[in-house]
């Protein structure tokens, strides 16, 4: 009879529910910790993405435009997908759409890394063996040699598989955009239906940090690939003649997304065991109203097909877009997301240029510098917002100011920058410091950049006429002798001469640092009003059309703008089997006056629309006051107390439930 005790004492349901919180799958904890761990790796790929496109840009011959529009086009088919999101909502098995989106981001990112393993190895032009003297890109009468060399380099160049290298990386950037679609609007949704009322806020917190900072990530490891040479794979250590500084490296950024892939397949796993409903974490009585109300909500969609979704949501999107207040501070929104596409891509690129510093080291300045100074103020911004308990037109006029101290902090930065280092033939235009290499019969398309002691660039050491080289102990090139076009000496190194205004790259990190410290505060208060400006039920549709218009007006064409504008300062296209490649000079005053001026162009349109609201707010309100009696949706977000209204339907933006 004892021994049928415990078994008697096991058998009640009673016993059940402890079984049931022994397992991960069921807890919201868990989920959230998964769901954290997915979006750090997703985001990741993105960060990591745009740190390496100036890498790809290099490594592939592309265009500054054509490297815009592979940035952006992970928003095409996230574009796209994304209004079915809204639909789908709790209909479908939530947790495993997620692990499948997160499968195909896995998969895409592999597609990403596919190009190296295809194209071979990476070949620059004059590319130094100390095997053969005549690759040494010497000053030479009889080029002759060259010719086979040039025809083999140029066959492997129209190969089948180099020419699908560019149409391959767009294909993972889409795949990518549509495999992220599920991951973060099933993941909040999941989280907010069976979280506790008191909890709730705490995981979407969580999940808004990690959303911050994993782009932080992404440039942060991109820094630290890039440090490896692209072909570390497939060449020894000898063979690697470049270093860091040569405008000719190319960093390994192909092993990134072979790192990345790998998270999100690890991520991806749990998501295939989590059940389709989860227990509800208990609370106190008001969450069962709460649930209620949101079944309320849910049921009106329910009772839609799918084609009759798709005909209504226009008619609510242009319902939405009526409301002034929202447009504007879309239009405010988009200004700055346009903004950050343009810096998240071509920032580091321009802190390499202008300050002559490596690619490595200009990505770090952007994730270990840029991105977390802009997380803190969305966090200050937000706990600011709640201290001073601000209503809409309140949040309004924070933004404004925080805009208005962002411009201003960003005005010096138009001024802080290089000159144009002088470049024979090149900058100034001229053709009189070529005229001495005439006789050298210098390939056109020759790049490896040489210092002469007279402070003046040369393309290659054949363009600054150079005959003989020295060799050091480690059997690199340390000088060239000989030449001709140098003054003085005759004599050039190695590599760029550089800007030489290296030093005031710290004023300027300083200077954009406060700039999207300042500016990041309007963030959390812009959002806010987008909530409370809204009916409450089209705040779902209203956060869909919202994130639509961030991509079709922001994220989409943003790079390619900021591309095509970087394409105009340049100098001289590189050459490679007679077809134009990556730029290999750039104006760069040129290039800081009309990148930052467009930035400025981006930050002063979010100010005037973040003004115009708080104008409209002003004028609502005055409207209100003169008319008591009138009972209007605003007098519920302006904060105001109005004859019509009881003193507990005043809502401040503090009283937001994320």
């Amino acid at each position: 009879m004892g021994a049928n005790d415990p078994a008697m004492n096991s058998d009640p349901a009673g016993s059940r529910p402890p079984a049931r919180r022994q397992s991960l799958f069921h807890s919201v904890k868990f989920f959230v910790f998964c769901h954290s761990l997915l979006q750090l790796a997703q985001l990741l790929v993105s960060g990591y993405m745009k740190s390496s496109i100036s890498t790809i840009e290099r490594r592939y011959g592309l265009s500054s435009q054509k490297s815009g529009i592979l940035a952006s086009f992970n928003e095409v088919g996230n574009t796209i997908l994304i209004v079915f999101v809204s639909f789908f909502g709790s209909r479908v098995h939530r947790p495993r759409f997620i692990g499948g989106g997160a499968l195909l981001a896995c998969m895409a990112s592999l597609l990403m890394a596919m190009p190296h393993f295809l194209s071979g190895q990476y070949e620059y032009t004059d590319r130094i063996s100390m095997s053969s003297p005549n690759s040494s890109g010497l000053c030479q009468s009889d080029s002759t040699f060259t010719t086979s060399s040039t025809n083999q380099s140029c066959s492997k160049e129209e190969s089948p598989a180099q020419q699908v290298v560019y149409p391959l990386l767009l294909l993972g950037q889409l795949l990518l955009g549509i495999g992220a679609v599920p991951i973060q609007p099933f993941g909040i949704s999941y989280i907010d239906d069976y979280a506790s009322k008191k909890n709730s806020p705490l995981y979407l917190g969580i999940l808004l940090a990690v959303t911050s900072i994993g782009p932080a990530f992404g440039f942060i490891t991109g820094s630290f690939m890039l440090r490896f040479y692209v072909d570390f794979d497939k060449l020894s250590k000898d063979q690697i003649h470049l270093n860091h500084k040569d405008l000719r490296w190319v960093g390994a950024w192909w092993l990134g997304f072979l790192v990345a892939s790998c998270l999100l397949f690890l991520a991806a796993l749990p998501y295939l065991f989590f059940p389709r409903n989860m227990p509800k974490e208990d609370d106190a009585d008001d969450d069962e109203s709460k649930l209620d109300s949101k079944q309320q909500q849910k049921n009106p969609l329910k009772e839609l097909t799918l084609l009759q979704f798709l005909k209504s949501f226009p008619r609510i999107a242009l319902r939405t877009l009526r409301g002034n207040i929202f447009l504007l501070v879309v239009l405010a929104q988009v200004n700055l997301a346009a903004l950050l596409a343009g810096l998240a891509t071509f920032m580091a690129k321009f802190i390499e240029r202008q300050f002559n510093q490596t690619v490595s080291f200009s990505t770090m300045m952007i994730g270990g510098v840029c991105i977390p100074l802009a997380v803190l103020g969305t966090v200050l911004g937000g706990a600011l917002m709640r201290r001073l308990n601000l209503s809409v037109s309140s949040a309004g006029k924070l933004c404004t100011v925080a805009i208005l101290l962002g411009l201003l902090c960003a005005t010096p930065l138009l001024l802080i920058g290089c000159p144009t280092q002088k470049v024979a033939g090149v900058f100034p235009q001229s053709t009189d410091g070529l005229s001495c290499s005439m006789s050298c019969q210098c390939p056109k398309e020759a790049f490896n950049p040489v210092c002469g002691s007279d402070g003046v660039e040369f393309r290659s050491p054949c363009h600054a006429g150079c005959t003989a080289m020295e060799i050091d102990s480690k059997n690199k090139t340390s000088n060239y002798t000989g030449c001709r076009c140098v003054g003085g000496l005759g004599v050039a190194s190695p590599g760029t001469c550089g800007s030489g205004c290296s030093h005031l790259l710290l004023p300027f990190m300083v200077l954009i640092g406060l700039t999207a410290f300042i500016a990041s505060f309007s963030q959390t208060p812009s959002y806010m009003m987008i909530l409370r400006t809204v009916p409450a039920e089209d705040k779902s549709f209203a956060v869909g059309v919202q994130y639509m218009l961030f991509r079709v007006l922001a994220f989409m064409p943003g790079p390619v703008l900021y591309g095509s504008v970087i394409d105009t300062t340049c100098l001289l296209w590189g050459k490679k089997c007679g077809k134009q490649t990556s730029c290999l000079y750039y104006n760069l005053d040129l290039f800081r006056h009309r990148f930052l001026g467009l930035q400025a162009v981006f930050v002063f349109g979010g100010m005037m629309c973040f003004l115009l609201t708080v104008v409209v707010l002003r004028r609502r309100n005055l409207g209100q006051e003169s008319e008591p009696g009138c009972k209007g949706g605003y007098e519920l977000v302006s904060g105001e107390k109005t004859p019509g209204n009881s003193t507990s339907r005043e809502t401040k933006l503090t009283g937001v439930k994320t």
